[in-house]
């Protein structure tokens, strides 16, 4: 079974060693490339300011944080939900040392004790090289909602992160992948918006073959084995 989580936090600045703090955590569970249901968000009380920027990136207050709970609470029930994983996160360095970071401040070990990273990043400049590569602009790109938001949030940047590592991953989703965002001259995306499936849908059927299919296709393979190079075919080989 292949369990991944899909994360992203929110903070109160940019640099742990200066003192910023997590301040929202969302997670979305994906096993065996199916979205779950399954989930982990909350948001977090710093015990600090936060910088005003940030704020304007994220929307959120010291006034909203009052009131919830700090990291030591929901540190443990965090580590059980991410534990034996792969952490799916865009831009990994940054959230993965604000993780490791809270864990410290705790006496914990770093969260990559528990589980393996992969950053969506990288991957994203490898396949569109001298093109965006940003959250916003990978989800125009490959017809993710992104809700016409106007601030980012911990969990509603994980969903659409969902979206596009399941779209960057798993083929072509529509016909302008290999342009830029803007190659319309307007900006907006050709490319059909993504239709996830019901996480509980059935299986699709297996439908074997039949006796006659399979001696058929012994035929033909005894067929294809005596015009082959050392008598064996290469579906043969490589079965």
């Amino acid at each position: 079974m292949s369990r991944q989580i899909i994360l992203d936090t929110e903070t109160t600045g940019l640099d742990p060693s200066r003192g910023h703090r997590l301040i929202e955590l969302g997670c979305l569970e994906v096993v065996n490339r199916r979205l779950t249901g399954q989930s982990f968000h909350y948001y977090v009380q710093p015990d600090r300011d936060i910088d005003p920027d940030a704020q304007r990136v994220h929307g959120i207050s010291a006034e909203f944080l009052a009131d919830k709970p700090r990291f030591n609470e929901i540190a443990m029930a965090f580590r059980d939900f991410v534990e034996g994983a792969e952490l799916v996160i865009h831009n990994a360095p940054f959230d993965i040392g604000f993780l490791n970071h809270e864990m410290a401040l705790l006496d914990l070990p770093p969260i990559t004790d528990i589980c393996t990273v992969l950053d969506t990043l990288p991957m994203a400049r490898a396949k569109h090289p001298g093109q965006k590569n940003n959250l916003d602009a990978l989800a125009r790109r490959y017809g993710a909602d992104n809700r016409e938001r106007t601030l980012h949030g911990a969990l509603l940047d994980a969903e659409i992160l969902a979206d596009v590592y399941l779209a960057m991953t798993g083929g072509q989703v529509g016909l302008q992948l290999g342009q830029d965002e803007k190659s319309d001259g307007q900006g907006s995306d050709k490319s059909k918006s993504i239709k996830r499936l019901a996480a509980d849908r059935r299986p699709l059927p297996v439908v074997p073959a039949t006796a006659d299919e399979l001696a058929a296709h012994a035929e033909q393979l005894a067929v294809l084995d005596a015009n082959a190079e050392g008598g064996q075919c290469l579906f043969r080989r490589y079965d």
